[in-house]
């Protein structure tokens, strides 16, 4: 054994392990975002209302007009078949700028763009109640699209509007660090800090501990490509087993 494989087997944990083994039972989804009753939107209502995060509709659905941006996408992942969780990513540039975050803190992000930044706004994550209690580790099999996504547009940043009990997470898995204080999203009833984590710091550092956040470039064209017809037909396996052994980033714990 060389080197490099004495590096990686240290940097592989039991945890990084068993969600390898795990994404062998995820599918991920492209919703289509001009289908209202989308399964997603159901299941995004249910989560916002358990925790009396949004006003209750008739309609059971948890949709804004920031889902039908240029620059937005939205999937869904299925574990064994059954839809446990989602996201709504935006990919902001200087010519696309909305985004949640932008919603809240406009001042710092326009200046950002206007400097040639860019960068990934995940939102509207949402999971199903008996998914949340029984798989634990069920917000790295969503972020993980986030994660996909700040490769493929090549972003500088991923920006996240966080409620403090879960800044923590953030800080340790993607290294994010406060960037603004205290906002609150029109509609929501919670306030967020915003925090900002390197791509650069993702793909590389992240990578290493959490190999399982890698993916494949058939994987991430599938997930975000601009031909729709084609990647809105059926489920999206992971490719992070492929993409982190051609690396030598991951060697399964004993």
């Amino acid at each position: 054994m060389d080197d490099a494989q004495i590096v990686t087997r240290s940097r592989t944990s039991r945890f990084a392990t068993t969600l390898m083994d795990m994404l062998e039972r995820v599918e991920y989804r492209r919703v289509r975002l001009d289908e209202q009753f989308d399964p997603v939107y159901r299941l995004r209502y249910e989560a916002y209302r358990r925790e009396d995060g949004i006003g209750v509709n008739a309609q059971k659905i948890a949709r804004d007009h920031l889902d039908f941006t240029a620059n937005a996408m939205c999937h869904g992942v299925y574990i064994d078949g059954v839809l446990v969780s989602s996201i709504r990513l935006h990919f902001a540039t200087a010519r696309h700028r909305e985004s949640p975050c932008m919603r809240m803190y406009p001042e710092l992000l326009n200046t950002m763009l206007d400097a040639g930044k860019t960068y990934i706004d995940p939102s509207r994550f949402a999971a199903d109640r008996e998914a949340t209690l029984a798989i634990p580790a069920l917000p790295f099999l969503t972020l993980r699209i986030a994660a996909m996504a700040c490769e493929y547009y090549d972003a500088d940043y991923c920006l996240s509007g966080v409620r403090d009990e879960h800044a923590g997470f953030y800080k340790r898995v993607f290294g994010s660090r406060e960037i603004a204080g205290y906002s609150q999203y029109p509609g929501m009833t919670f306030p967020v800090r915003l925090y900002a984590a390197e791509v650069s710091d993702i793909r590389n550092r992240v990578a290493d501990r959490f190999p399982f956040f890698m993916s494949t470039p058939e994987e991430r064209e599938k997930m975000f490509g601009p031909d729709s017809d084609a990647n809105y037909l059926g489920l999206i396996q992971p490719t992070a087993r492929r993409a982190a052994l051609a690396e030598e980033r991951f060697v399964p714990a004993e």
